[in-house]
C-alpha cells in the first residue's frame, strides 16, 4: 500500500479543498468518514481512494489497490469531525438520473440545515421515494453534516437539483403534488386520501414553502398536533412520507 506521512502532501492539500462546496462541485467528488460510510461508498462503486490510519488494524474488506496508509495528522487535515478519524474515503459523486417511472417524489424548497437535509434523504430512501429534488438554496447533500445524517442513503436514491416551478408543473401532469403547509385551506393529514403515486413538497425551516410554489401544488396538508404549531421539517417530512406511503388508495 502507498503511504503518506505529511499533512502537507499535495494529494492531501487537494483533497482538503473538498471541505468547500465550490470544490466538491468542481472536482465532482467528496469525502466520507467512518467505516459505515466508506463501506456504503465502496458497495456503490464510487470509492476512489481510501485513507487508513497507520496504527489501526486493516479490515478484511479494505481494497488494497485503492488504499493509502496515513499518519494521524494527515487524516486530521482531511476530517471535519471533532474526534480523530481512522478511515476516510475520497468518493466520486453519483451520476444521478431521473428514474424512468417516478412513483413517489420528495421536493425540498430551500431546506438549509444540512442535518435536516441528510435526515430527509435517509427517510426518503427508507420510505420508497423514487427521487429527491433540491432547490438552489438547499444545503449541499454532499457536505459532511448532510452525509453524516443521511447515513449512506445518498448512495441509494437520486438527489437532483431542480427549478421548482418547472418541476412541480411537470409532476402535476402525472400525480398530485402535496405541499406541507399551515394554510387556511390545508387538509388534516388524517383526512388526506392519496393515490399510489404522489409528490410531497417541504419548505425552509423558518419560512416554509414559498407561497408561489404552494399555489402550484394540488393540495396543502398539515399534521394535526395537540401542542406547538409546527414540527422540525425533518420530523414532519418523515411522518408525511410514512403516512402517504401506507395510506395510499
Amino acid at each position: 500500500m502507498k503511504r503518506i506521512e505529511s499533512a502537507k502532501n499535495d494529494t492531501v492539500k487537494e483533497l482538503s479543498k473538498l471541505h468547500r462546496k465550490k470544490e466538491r462541485d468542481r472536482q465532482q467528488r467528496f469525502l466520507v468518514e467512518g467505516e459505515h460510510m466508506v463501506q456504503e461508498a465502496l458497495e456503490a462503486g464510487l470509492l476512489e481512494t481510501l485513507f487508513i490510519l497507520d496504527t489501526h488494524d486493516i479490515p478484511d474488506w479494505v481494497p488494497e489497490p485503492a488504499s493509502v496508509i496515513c499518519t494521524q495528522p494527515v487524516l486530521t487535515r482531511l476530517s471535519l469531525q471533532e474526534s480523530d478519524p481512522w478511515i476516510i474515503g475520497a468518493v466520486r459523486k453519483p451520476n444521478c438520473h431521473i428514474p424512468a417511472a417516478l412513483q413517489r417524489v420528495l421536493l425540498l424548497d430551500d431546506v438549509q440545515d444540512p442535518g435536516n437535509l441528510g435526515t430527509l434523504i435517509r427517510s426518503a430512501c427508507s420510505f420508497g421515494i423514487s427521487a429527491v429534488y433540491c432547490t438552489s438554496h438547499c444545503a449541499d447533500p454532499f457536505g459532511p453534516k448532510a452525509l453524516q445524517a443521511s447515513q449512506g442513503a445518498i448512495f441509494h436514491i437520486p438527489v437532483l437539483p431542480c427549478d421548482p416551478d418547472t418541476r412541480i408543473r411537470e409532476l402535476k401532469q402525472d400525480m398530485p403534488v402535496f405541499a406541507a403547509a399551515l394554510h387556511h385551506e390545508s387538509i388534516p393529514l388524517a383526512d388526506l386520501k392519496a393515490p399510489s403515486r404522489w409528490a410531497l413538497v417541504l419548505g425552509n425551516e423558518g419560512q416554509g414553502i414559498r407561497e408561489e410554489l404552494i399555489r402550484l401544488c394540488t393540495d396543502t396538508v398539515y399534521i394535526e398536533m395537540d401542542a406547538f404549531e409546527s414540527l422540525n421539517v425533518a420530523v414532519a417530512g418523515s411522518i408525511l412520507m410514512y403516512y402517504l406511503r401506507h395510506q395510499a388508495i
